[in-house]
């Protein structure tokens, strides 16, 4: 199944360290954003994206195709579910 991913986290997060680590561990693809890196105007529009999926802010927020399922936090038997059927 292929499923389009992103995943948006901070870098000095140890949670979203482990749900990357997951993902390369299991050979799923994911776009990250390392939101505590960016700056100004697309730090500001990215938090808006997150804030869609998520509205408590939390990291790792893990998006896949566009919405339709949303995992905040590190849960991988939930991405197993949704990413490796």
């Amino acid at each position: 199944m292929k499923c389009k991913v992103h995943v948006y986290a901070l870098s000095t997060c140890g949670w979203c360290h482990k749900t990357l680590k997951w993902f390369e561990d299991n050979n799923v693809a994911c776009e990250t954003v390392f939101v505590d890196k960016l700056e100004g105007e697309k730090r500001e529009d990215i938090m808006r994206e997150v804030r869609q999926y998520n509205p408590g802010m939390s990291f790792p927020t893990v998006v896949v195709d566009d919405g339709r399922v949303v995992v905040v936090g590190f849960k991988p038997e939930q991405l197993a579910k949704e990413l490796l059927r």
